[in-house]
Parts: C-alpha cells; sequence; structure tokens
C-alpha cells in the first residue's frame, strides 16, 4: 500500500500528498471507534481507486503533535520577530522559544525589517543574533528585498514540515510571499490565521514552499503556559541544561536554591541576565497559574 503526507484536512476528507500527486481520502470508520483522529502532518497508508475517493487504513506514529493548530510531525518552528513596527520584544522571543522547546521542536529565529534601522539599532540587533547563536538558535537578519536573507530561509524550509509563529504585524506574510510569489492570493488569509489565536481558519493546511511543507497557521495560538509545568520550565532553556547536573540540589529551580550553577553562571556573564529575567517571570506565571480541573 502507499504511503503519503496529510496536507489538508477539511469537512471530513483528507487530502494525501504521496509522489507528487494528492489523493482525496476518507478515514476509515475504526478510527472513530478507537477515538483516533487523522491530523495535518499524519504519515498515513492508503488505498485509492483515483484521486477523488481514496480510503486512509493506518497512521504512522507521531513524532510530535500540536493541539493548536491541530498537526503533527513538525520538524521546527520558524519564529519571526521584527526589529521594528512592532519593536523587537526579547521578552516575547522569549516565550515562543519556552512553547517551542515545550514540544521538542527545533527553532529558528527570523528577525525582519532590518533594512527599516540606523546604525546603533542594527548593533543592537546584532547582538541579539550573537546571543541567541550562542545558546544554538540559529538567527536570520532579513528584510524581503535582501535576497541573501531570503535565500538563508529557503535552505532551513527545504525537506521539512515548519510551522510558522509570531505576533500580528512582524512581516511573516510578506516574508513567506518573498519566497514564493504564488502566495499572494493567500496572504490576508495566512496573516489573519498566524495571529494570537484572534483569528481562525476553518483548516489546517500544508503549502509546498521552497522543497519544504509549511503549515497556513503558527504552531501555537495562544501564548499562555496551560500545559507546562514547573520542573519543564528548566529543560526549555537550553542555557540551563547544560550546567544544571553542577547545581547541588536535584530538581533545582534555579531561584531560590544555594549553590546553583545556573545562577552562576548567570553572575559571571555566561548566561544573560536578561533570559535568566525572563525565565523568573515564566517560573512565576506558572506558580502562580489557576488550577485546572
Amino acid at each position: 500500500m502507499p504511503v503519503g503526507k496529510i496536507i489538508k484536512s477539511l469537512s471530513g476528507f483528507y487530502y494525501v500528498l504521496c509522489e507528487g500527486e494528492i489523493y482525496q481520502c476518507r478515514g476509515r470508520g475504526n478510527f472513530r471507534k478507537k477515538k483516533v483522529t487523522p491530523l495535518v502532518g499524519d504519515l498515513v497508508e492508503f488505498k485509492a481507486e483515483n484521486k477523488e475517493e481514496g480510503y486512509i487504513l493506518s497512521i504512522e506514529n507521531r513524532k510530535n503533535e500540536l493541539v493548536r493548530p491541530p498537526i503533527s510531525n513538525v520538524d521546527q518552528a520558524l519564529i519571526v520577530t521584527s526589529a521594528v513596527h512592532p519593536d523587537f520584544n526579547a521578552l516575547l522571543l522569549d516565550r515562543f522559544l519556552v512553547l517551542v522547546e515545550e514540544k521538542r521542536i527545533e527553532p529558528f529565529i527570523v528577525i525582519s525589517k532590518v533594512d527599516q534601522l540606523d546604525e546603533q539599532q542594527m548593533e543592537v540587533m546584532e547582538s541579539y543574533k550573537s546571543l541567541y547563536e550562542k545558546i544554538g538558535y540559529p538567527v536570520i537578519l532579513s528584510a524581503v528585498d535582501d535576497t541573501e536573507s531570503m535565500d538563508q530561509i529557503e535552505s532551513h524550509l527545504a525537506g521539512r514540515t515548519t510551522v510558522i509563529a509570531g505576533q500580528s504585524g512582524v512581516g511573516k506574510s510578506s516574508l513567506l510571499n518573498s519566497i514564493d510569489p504564488r502566495l499572494s492570493i493567500d496572504t490576508d488569509e495566512i496573516s489573519e490565521s498566524l495571529g494570537r489565536g484572534k483569528h481562525t481558519t476553518r483548516h489546517v493546511e500544508l503549502y509546498e514552499i521552497a522543497g519544504g511543507l509549511v503549515a497556513d497557521t503558527p504552531g501555537f495560538s495562544s501564548l499562555e503556559f496551560g500545559e507546562l509545568e514547573l520542573d519543564q520550565l528548566p529543560e526549555c532553556f537550553p542555557e540551563f541544561v547544560e550546567v544544571q547536573n553542577e547545581c547541588k540540589f536535584r530538581g533545582c529551580l534555579h531561584n531560590k536554591e544555594p549553590k546553583c550553577a545556573v545562577k552562576k553562571a548567570v553572575d559571571n556573564g555566561e548566561i544573560s541576565d536578561q533570559r535568566y529575567e525572563h525565565y523568573l517571570q515564566f517560573l512565576n506565571e506558572i506558580q502562580n497559574r489557576k488550577p485546572r480541573y
């Protein structure tokens, strides 16, 4: 039986991409009995008499799964943040990074609109680029008319399934349009669906862009830490993970505990004090979160 990837789910139909062709399929009845719902991103075994009448027979194990949007097997998250209009916000960027790390999805960061910066502002963005690259995150300073930065972004998209995250107005749709002009008809839809959950699209779809698949909705329509537990938060800061085995106490939250290797690294300038301050804000937010019933 052929194996393909679901690239769209709409009105009970699943559109499966296999060897460059798309097959419209339905799910087998036993999926409902098992309370299993095929998701966009699923690798599936299917049977099709023609392109309009197919059935999904089985779903391969997922490496990850997002709730909003409902999508699986995501390789990476493209986090877009702007240098200006709206101004660069390191706290918001770190929030996106934590949400991506929680799902064990690789992030890469694009700082857009750098062509609108003066020399001093550009130096600030360069320093942030160095900071996040030191942690291990790829960072691209981009402008829509800058061919080199667009080529760099394309190279990250090739051969991978990507979700996009970023606040409204940072230039996500312009960036995608620059990479693939065919998307211009969908710019408004993409732009709206990439907001903070204020707008929603009726379906999730993966677009073939730059030799990869890109979701038309973000990995995270909510920026709340609703599912993240206290002991998981330190794991979402890679630079903390590097030194946390040197902490005196196992399960150290790097807050008020004595002989904490993370706090020592912050004091020594080895870990960004701004990143650490953001960590403490997130820690406090999770501690004061209303319990779920």
